[in-house]
């Protein structure tokens, strides 16, 4: 395939995902906003005027960020995850391997609408949070790396479940018995200087604490974690992700099954 079909495959893979979960967006874009408003009123309101200041910041102000990326990790994993084993599913996929597109075109093409849905549902949770605090931007670049390569992250984490699920009850079980306790293990809530020595050193082995303190440095200015070393752990993790759905759509076992 030349460079114009690359670009013609690409686009197509991209448009088919981004209109799906623009087409059911009631079901795709709204909860989360619902959800997040119910975040902000119960721990931002009642829960956070009790609890008054953490790390200098309001308690909404510093919850906001970590909602946000709470929201941008779930959706970006969950769309790739449930649009890749419905087609193993229904068979689609098979029309894909057998075609001259390349693996990687059909991964990256899963891959970016993942990415799509996780920015979008961010940037609505972000318009909601405005209406709760007030938000500013300290370092936009990191802002918006962390974004992207967090959706980036969870949606190769959630094309790789779906490889392997051989039902649809494979695809919740990720999500519930890991992705969701490390979210709320990974200071979304609180600081880690609130935690004792031993609980700090055993939460960096947490990668979404990483994710969490880029985007509060990102918008607040304030990180528990070295910034950098933010950057590094979620590009490394990219890449291996990356290296591993590449592998497995290559081989191609298991899909047909």
């Amino acid at each position: 395939m030349n460079l114009s079909q690359l670009r013609v495959a690409l686009w197509t893979l991209v448009y088919k995902e981004v209109r799906r979960f623009l087409r059911i967006w009631p079901q795709t874009l709204l909860p989360p906003a619902i959800t997040m408003s119910l975040y902000f009123v119960i721990f931002g309101n009642l829960v956070g005027s009790r609890i008054g200041e953490m790390a200098g910041f309001s308690y909404m102000q510093f919850i906001v960020p970590g909602l946000i990326m709470m929201s941008v990790i779930t959706n970006s994993y969950s769309n790739v995850c449930s649009s890749f084993f419905s087609a193993k599913f229904q068979h689609s996929i098979e029309e894909l391997i057998t075609s001259p597109t390349p693996m990687y075109l059909v991964l990256w093409g899963y891959v970016i609408g993942g990415i799509c849905r996780g920015v979008c549902v961010g940037f609505i949770v972000t318009l909601v949070s405005l209406f709760f605090t007030h938000l500013g931007i300290y370092n936009i670049f990191v802002t918006i790396y962390t974004v992207v390569i967090t959706s980036l992250l969870f949606s190769l984490a959630g094309f790789i479940n779906a490889y392997y699920a051989k039902s649809f009850d494979d695809i919740s079980i990720v999500p519930t018995f890991i992705l969701t306790p490390l979210t709320y293990l990974g200071g979304v809530f609180y600081s880690m200087s609130s935690l004792s020595p031993f609980w700090q050193n055993l939460s960096l082995i947490n990668p979404i604490v990483y994710m969490v303190n880029a985007f509060r440095y990102g918008i607040l200015g304030h990180s528990d974690v070295n910034v950098m070393i933010s950057l590094l752990v979620m590009t490394i993790f990219s890449a291996i992700f990356y290296a591993i759905a590449y592998y497995l759509l290559s081989r191609g076992s298991g899909i047909r099954e």
